[in-house]
């Protein structure tokens, strides 16, 4: 029984978020194999808030009421001599600029659009280079009802630069539920790599990752709760 991945993005790493139609990811703890052969997790740090800059003109006690943007880093590392970093972002309110993507098919009733209000954005860094930064200043972001949006996406996929996440360095990123406390990402040469969950601030956004060295393939992963119970196991993940 599965119960930490209520959906998965394949292997490919290119699927996109069933809401906000932008594919999401996050990063990795693994810096490099500890003496048991596992590599280490890089503590996260403390969240840092922002407020967004208000343009030109506009008076201190508008700036001073400006939503704060909570930015808690998931977890940064080097692996093999790549860098790599994943932050997750909330906005309050829908950033300045920002569009709520539209889908319709022809002959099908348009389903009328949840409330969404807010911005979860999780910013994946591979040697310097935002990952999807193609797409974007709001690649890798979803709409979302609030800080406590229980319809958000969860998800589990790989991201890297190459081949759609299939090759190179990649990151394997999950969004999982709130009772998964750690996970453990087995490669085929026995190597473990281990990351713990970590929320934003007064959200209850979150994730977990792991670096995959370039060469490097997934044989299980593993999910685990507070007391150490392990949860869900999966084995297609390559």
């Amino acid at each position: 029984m599965a119960v930490g991945f209520i959906r998965k993005v394949g292997a490919a790493g290119a699927a996109v978020a069933a809401v906000g139609g932008i594919s999401f990811g996050a990063s990795a703890f693994a810096s490099g194999p500890g003496p048991s052969g596992h590599h280490t997790a890089a503590p996260a740090a403390a969240p840092v808030a922002h407020k967004p800059a208000a343009p030109v003109g506009h008076k201190a006690a508008a700036k001073a009421a400006a939503p704060t943007v909570v930015r808690q880093l998931i977890g940064k590392g080097e692996v093999h001599g790549t860098a790599w970093s994943v932050t997750l972002e909330f906005y309050p309110t829908l950033p300045e600029g920002y569009v709520i993507p539209s889908f319709s098919l022809p002959g099908v009733k348009a389903v009328p659009a949840k409330k969404v209000t807010a911005l979860v954005c999780q910013r994946m860094v591979i040697d310097g280079v935002r990952v999807d930064h193609q797409g974007g200043p709001w690649a890798d972001c979803q709409p979302v009802d609030g800080a406590q949006d229980r319809d958000r996406s969860r998800e589990a996929g790989l991201w890297g630069m190459h081949d759609k996440g299939t090759s190179g360095f990649r990151l394997f990123v999950a969004n999982p539920d709130a009772q998964v406390a750690r996970a453990v990402v087995t490669l085929t040469d026995g190597t473990r790599l281990t990351a713990r969950t970590v929320t934003a601030p007064a959200t209850a956004y979150r994730a977990w990752a792991v670096a995959i060295p370039s060469g490097e393939t997934i044989a299980a992963v593993d999910q685990y709760d507070v007391q150490d119970h392990r949860i869900s196991h999966e084995t297609e993940w390559r």
